[in-house]
């Protein structure tokens, strides 16, 4: 079952600086990551309770070319950097699969993954990515909840982590800019079951629920062209950033 939004994959040229941006101007803690040989790619993460911030880089730019992942981090830095995609999280990948295939998406089946920890531990996970992988293009992905990161335990932990900025952060909503609304939230309907509806924030935006959190399709051009972040934070003050071709906002939380 389609339970939220797993993360965000944010494309950037240099992963130390990145991190010590997020945490100088938004105040969240970036931690370790570590090397997809298979992809050209190396990652850092910033965890939200479940959901996380994922800072990609480069590091095989002829392997990323041609890898699922890569392609559409490559495709982010010649725009200067910024959203590269997402990912859905589900605990059941095949029968979402089935179902969204029987809806018209084109899902190959889901394919194995792995990480190696600079701990040494192993993160593993199941995936189904689309071939047209892009900002509004997400993916599906299954986390193995035996593996490092997804136990019970890191996942309690995960959900009390005070961040730099004072207190717990969660991933709220993300906005994103689209040529055009209908059309992108049609292929959503397709290959995320997202069902759209007209958004408060008017001037064309359409918002979907997906778990706790919003997704919404706003028309180029309106208040920019950027992916928009949505964080909450008990110890959020409003702030609005804009780095790595995001803009990032952290209002407070209950």
């Amino acid at each position: 079952m389609i339970a939220g939004i797993d993360h965000l994959v944010v494309a950037v040229a240099s992963l130390e600086s990145a991190a010590a941006e997020l945490e100088e101007r938004l105040g969240l803690a970036v931690g370790a990551g570590g090397r997809h040989p298979a992809l050209g790619t190396e990652n850092r993460l910033a965890w939200l309770g479940d959901s996380y911030v994922e800072l990609i880089a480069i590091v095989d730019p002829r392997v990323a070319a041609g890898s699922w992942l890569g392609a559409p981090v490559l495709a982010a830095l010649e725009r200067g950097g910024g959203l590269a995609t997402w990912a859905i999280a589900t605990d059941a990948i095949d029968a979402d699969v089935a179902e969204l295939r029987a809806n018209g998406a084109d899902y190959p089946e889901p394919i194995d993954g792995e990480r190696i920890r600079p701990d040494g531990r192993i993160v593993r996970w199941r995936l189904a990515a689309g071939p047209r992988l892009g900002p509004n293009q997400p993916f599906l992905i299954e986390h193995d909840v035996a593996a490092a990161e997804w136990t019970d335990g890191e996942r309690v932990a995960r959900a009390n982590e005070a961040h730099p900025i004072g207190g717990p952060v969660r991933l709220v909503s993300l906005e994103i800019p689209v040529a055009g609304v209908q059309a992108a939230g049609l292929t959503l309907l397709r290959t995320a079951n997202l069902r759209f509806r007209p958004s408060l924030a008017g001037h064309g935006a359409r918002d979907a629920s997906l778990g706790r959190q919003i997704v919404r399709l706003t028309p180029m051009g309106r208040g920019g062209d950027v992916a928009e972040i949505g964080l909450a934070s008990p110890a959020g003050d409003g702030r609005a950033v804009e780095a790595f071709g995001c803009r990032w906002t952290v209002r407070r939380s209950a």
